[in-house]
Formats: C-alpha cells, structure tokens, sequence
C-alpha cells in the first residue's frame, strides 16, 4: 500500500506541468489543506434522566472488590484488621465453607485496591489465609439512562445497601451473558430487561432482597460481563429470586454462565469514611 502511494504522488508530480514552465500559466500556491480529523472520541459518561430540567451525566463511579479465602478461623478478626487500616467495607463468613470468609471492599478510585486493600492483605489477619481466586469479584456502576438520582445510583445507593446492618445475608455471583443477548434489536432487549426488573422491583418493595449491580466488561480473569449481589435480612428470599429469575428470558434463553455462588453472612461492616 505504501508504494502505491508513492508511485500515485509520483504520477501526479510528472502529470502536472510545473508552474512558470514555458507556455503554462503559472498557477497559485494551493492552499494548505485542514487536518484530516479522526472518529469522534466516545462518550463515556454515565446518563441518567431529567433532573430539575437537565439530563444527568457523570463521570464517577463506584469500583467494587470481593475476595474470598480459605483457612479463616476467626473472620471478626479480619474486620478488625480493616477497621484499623481505615479500610471500609464487609467480612462475610462463607456459609458453605466453615473456614470460609470473604472482604468486599469499595472506591471511587480503582488505585484504592492497589494502595490501601493490598497491604491490608499482606498484614498477619489475612496474611495466612487461603486465597479463592475463582470467587475474586471487580465491577464498576453503571447507569441506564433513566435514573431520577443519577449519582444516588451510581454512589450511594451501593454503599448503602453493603453497609445495612438489617441486611446481613448475601449472595455474590458473576455472569456472562450469550452475544445473541447483544444482536437483539434494542426495543426486545428492553423487554427482556422489564422482566427481569419487575421480579426485582417486587422483591425489594417488600423489603426481601436487595441487589447490587456491577458491570466488569474486561475487569475479570474469566471475562464475565457483570457482577450481582443480593442482600437481605433473611437467606432464603435471596435464593427465592434466583429461583424466580431463572425462568426469565434473560436467564434461561441469554445467560453464557453464571456463579460461582458466594453465600455468606456480614460479621463486620466497617463505616464508609468520605
């Protein structure tokens, strides 16, 4: 592709009588040319909707981190060791594992998990414990473009939900949806997405379960698309709404895979310092 550029300058200089040469006119100086400019840059700000007569845009988000371990004897101490570092977040002790025990940890700032949770991790509360790679959970909020209170849903809402401490069970899980999920038209992925959100709309007015989304598009080793977790103050409507999700088109029609499961309860729940 290269020499056919040069042999097409090529040409062009050999075709163009030179300007001044005998019997030519001479011919102006061209004028210089704009740059060629290149695809726009995308927008990569969240959207929400109208508030006070303005559409909503941010650019901030919650980045959200689960790590389980193994070989926890003592999962309160693990809180302690959070309080102590000024780390926010929740210990989990894994109900299917009785040496099991989780962190979640949270930031606006994706550096947070490098800075601050990292050298807690290498203190002596988690320092022998037993990583669970297969259950390592990072997603960011999202938006989709409808919410009354875009940084509420983007911020605070997440935190809120986290750090009830009326909410203390949950269930933590990864997903990928199928690329067919991606191809429908946009108008029928909505529909698939209403009823989706109505079971959960309905679980959460009666105060049964409580839901965290989390996108993590290339955040994780197994390339999962989002990231879910349902709180509550009891277990079993928690496993209740995963049952009455399964029968959704989502879920039965449009899921590639989906879990692990981490089912645990909150023994610690350490306050969010901003």
């Amino acid at each position: 592709m290269a020499a056919g550029i040069i042999l097409a300058d090529m040409a062009d200089s050999t075709s163009t009588p030179a300007a001044g040469h005998a019997g030519t006119p001479s011919q102006p100086p061209a004028a210089p040319t704009a740059p060629r400019r290149g695809p726009e840059p995308p927008d990569l700000a969240e959207k929400g909707g109208v508030k006070h007569g303005q559409p909503q845009r941010s650019d901030r988000r919650l980045f959200m981190q689960f790590l389980a371990f193994g070989d926890c004897a003592d999962a309160q101490a693990l809180g302690s060791a959070a309080a102590r570092a000024g780390v926010a977040g929740v210990v989990y002790e894994d109900v299917n594992d009785p040496r099991g025990a989780a962190l979640l940890t949270f930031s606006e700032d994706p550096g947070f998990f490098l800075d601050r949770v990292r050298p807690l991790l290498r203190q002596t509360a988690f320092a022998s414990l037993a990583p669970k790679p297969g259950y390592t959970m990072l997603g960011r909020t999202y938006s989709l473009g409808y919410e009354p209170d875009l940084l509420d849903v983007l911020l605070d809402r997440p935190r809120r939900t986290v750090l009830n401490p009326q909410w203390p069970w949950a269930i933590w899980y990864p997903l990928r949806r199928s690329g067919k999920f991606s191809q429908l038209p946009a108008d029928e992925q909505r529909v698939i997405l209403a009823e989706h959100g109505t079971i959960g709309m309905s679980f959460g007015s009666a105060d049964l379960a409580h839901d965290i989304r989390l996108a993590c598009h290339g955040l994780d080793r197994d390339d999962n698309d989002f990231i879910v977790g349902l709180v509550g103050k009891d277990l079993y409507p928690l496993s209740a709404i995963v049952q009455a999700m399964r029968k959704t088109q989502q879920t039965s029609l449009y899921l590639e895979r989906l879990g692990p499961f981490f089912v645990g309860r909150a023994v610690w729940q350490g306050e969010d310092e901003r």
